[in-house]
């Protein structure tokens, strides 16, 4: 005779519910998994072959709109073709890098910044691919980061070669070095950003620097998105002129389509000109022109919709005042920020000391400077010879302009922050 206490039942239960086998039941062995240090090794793919794959597949997906756009393009003009539309393709694809064409009527050097910054996204990804595929994520390795970089720069450099000889434009040597470059950048940045290196160089870099540079990289963003608001509105206001130029092709839908998507794909460089514009120096559209708020000389334009937003004349009044104040309301606004933000995660309850705050807010400037002198540069270029062989803006001249502006701001912007709040205090 046997007895069975209530909590028999539950535990048998519960031996069932965490996996064991109930006393006198036989089964199959269960397999414990091994530690992990005994584990096979995962196999890996070759580094070659990963970044030979990882950046055609960048180079193919930026590629093909910029092949599909000038193939509409083209029938504006009644020339399309498959052909055509290809070599087309690789031409405005390596223009997107920066490699300049060489056409009967010169130098075409104006790269379109809307695929440049398209095929720059999907080299940072290609990084980012290789080096998960090479078994580099979270090594926090600089040397396997590295590798990762150049072998998609170099597979990128070929692909540049290529693309130079389907184009005809005659200098592939250019076109595989440019190409090079900034596919090891591009992909460096996001295979560094996988295999977790940047947080091993952030975190000896100083709190200071730190949020300078912080700051200045708000200050770009902030200018380029008033700038591209800017560019908006004055395109929107001349949208008559703008329908108009297109019009004036006498073109189809398809036609018409493919010269808006191309006034798009230079909508980042009309940011960066009104960028120029708002900071001062101001930018040109062609030899001996001017675009500022003190003065506007211009002669005769190329038929692009783009450029029916150019303001008519100087800038006079409480609208010129505006203008030239918002790149200082900027600069305070960070200041302000940076303030706040040091307070918080530096100071704590202890007021800020003046050097711990007025040093990030004087890096701020000229951060803000060389990455809006990098941008102004590359946004301009030429449109051929004679006339149109400078367009845009100057890049020394904007860099020198924002480092000015930005860093009188955010030191006036972080001292009143920091003035305001030892009164409230």
């Amino acid at each position: 005779m046997s007895f069975v206490t209530p909590d028999q039942p539950r535990r048998a239960t519960d031996a069932r519910a965490a996996g064991a086998r109930p006393p006198g039941r036989a089964g199959p062995p269960r397999r414990v998994p091994l530690p992990r240090d005994e584990r096979e090794p995962r196999s890996h793919a070759p580094l070659l072959v990963a970044a030979l794959v990882a950046a055609g597949g960048a180079a193919l997906t930026s590629w093909l709109p910029v092949a599909v756009v000038l193939w509409l393009f083209q029938l504006s003009e009644g020339a399309a073709s498959l052909l055509g539309a290809l070599r087309a393709g690789a031409a405005g694809w390596l223009l997107g890098h920066g490699v300049p064409l060489d056409t009967p009527t010169g130098s075409m050097g104006l790269a379109p910044l809307a695929v440049t910054a398209f095929a720059l996204w999907r080299l940072s990804r290609a990084g980012v691919h290789v080096t998960r595929a090479v078994g580099a994520r979270g090594s926090r390795s600089p040397g396997r980061t590295l590798a990762a970089a150049a072998a998609v720069g170099v597979a990128y450099a070929l692909l540049g070669v290529l693309a130079s000889m389907l184009a005809g434009g005659g200098a592939p040597v250019r076109a595989g070095l440019t190409l090079a470059v900034l596919g090891t950048l591009a992909a460096g940045l996001g295979a560094a950003r996988t295999s977790r290196v940047t947080e091993v160089f952030v975190a000896r870099v100083p709190v200071s620097l730190r949020e300078g540079a912080r700051a200045g990289l708000v200050a770009v963003l902030v200018l380029l998105g008033a700038g591209a608001a800017m560019a908006g509105l004055a395109v929107a206001t001349g949208g008559g002129d703008a329908a108009d130029l297109i019009g004036a092709y006498r073109t189809g839908v398809a036609g018409q389509a493919g010269i808006t998507l191309v006034s798009l794909a230079y909508a980042p460089n009309a940011t960066a000109w009104s960028a120029s514009y708002l900071l001062g120096p101001g930018f040109a559209v062609g030899t001996d022109t001017a675009v500022r708020t003190s003065e506007v000389s211009v002669g005769a334009l190329p038929a692009l919709p783009l450029l029916a937003g150019l303001p008519s004349g100087p800038v006079d009044g409480l609208w010129s005042v505006a203008i030239l104040a918002l790149p200082a309301l900027v600069g305070m606004t960070v200041g302000w920020l940076l303030a706040r933000r040091l307070s918080r995660t530096v100071g704590g309850r202890a007021p800020l000391s003046w050097s711990t705050l007025l040093f990030p807010a004087a890096l701020a400037g000229p951060v803000t400077g060389v990455l809006m002198g990098v941008v102004a540069e590359a946004s301009g270029g030429p449109l051929g010879a004679g006339r149109l062989a400078e367009v845009g803006p100057v890049g020394w001249q904007v860099a020198l302009a924002a480092t000015v502006v930005i860093s009188g701001g955010a030191l006036l912007g972080a001292a009143a922050t920091r003035w305001l709040t030892r009164l409230a205090g």
